[in-house]
């Protein structure tokens, strides 16, 4: 009885140690662009990628302090340039990765800076139309092949996708940019088709997702830190993180 008392004893400590080694090696990936980084915030570890300490990656990276963090999304990036420069980050033994890709395809701060400016100094419709075309056209592809890259580099991690948020609210309260009421309408309907395109690539079967997945499926899964952690989320290929 005390032999079998002190095997159970002995199961339950190795028990112990596999889910605690399991839980100190999970790592986590974070790819992509300023949206990923929090480039906007202005407060930066890391300035050549103005890597900001209230970017979700960071945050992350502070709530699981055991886990492996890797930082590999910098502003500016494109898919391009992640799938040559932060996707070899993605290993076998990555667990979780997120990543927004695809504003800086369309040229999209290009766009908002030349609608920024007045009506008559600028050709705001055709760079609208311009990134609605790459958005449309080219971008798919591009968005197939970072998908592809991650998921035969980590086949067995679960993939997070962001997309981009409305910038305007319908009125321009800056004295020194003059952004029309239709102009921001469609530059809103610009990040929509970018959402769109996200969410067609993230749930095709390069990401191992069903098809037909619905964003409110995923949505109902997020506990309200998440939610507000994470905003919208594109595509998940499974729960998200806990």
């Amino acid at each position: 009885m005390k032999l079998t008392r002190i095997s159970a004893a002995i199961c339950v400590a190795a028990l112990f140690l596999v889910f605690a080694a399991q839980a100190m090696a999970t790592k986590y990936v974070a790819l992509g662009d300023s949206y990923s980084w929090g480039t906007g915030t202005r407060t930066f570890f890391e300035p050549s990628c103005q890597r900001s300490v209230y970017a979700y990656p960071y945050l992350l990276h502070e709530a699981h302090p055991t886990w492996t963090f890797v930082d590999a999304a910098c502003s500016g990036a494109t898919t391009s340039s992640l799938l040559s420069s932060q996707v070899a980050s993605v290993t076998s033994d990555t667990n979780w990765v997120t990543y927004t890709i695809g504003g800086n395809d369309a040229g999209f701060s290009s766009v908002i800076t030349e609608c920024a400016l007045p009506g008559w100094a600028s050709n705001c419709t055709g760079a609208i139309n311009t990134a609605q075309g790459i958005i449309k056209n080219t971008l798919p592809g591009r968005l197939d092949e970072v998908n592809n890259a991650i998921k035969s580099r980590a086949p067995s991690a679960k993939v997070i996708v962001l997309d981009y948020p409305h910038l305007f609210n319908g009125e321009d309260c800056n004295a020194l940019t003059w952004f029309s009421p239709s102009e921001e309408t469609r530059l809103n309907e610009t990040a929509d088709q970018l959402k769109s395109q996200l969410s067609a690539a993230a749930t095709e079967d390069s990401l191992g997702s069903p098809k037909g997945w619905k964003m409110s499926s995923v949505a109902r899964q997020v506990d309200a830190f998440w939610a507000k952690l994470f905003g919208s989320l594109v595509a998940s290929t499974a729960s998200p993180l806990k």
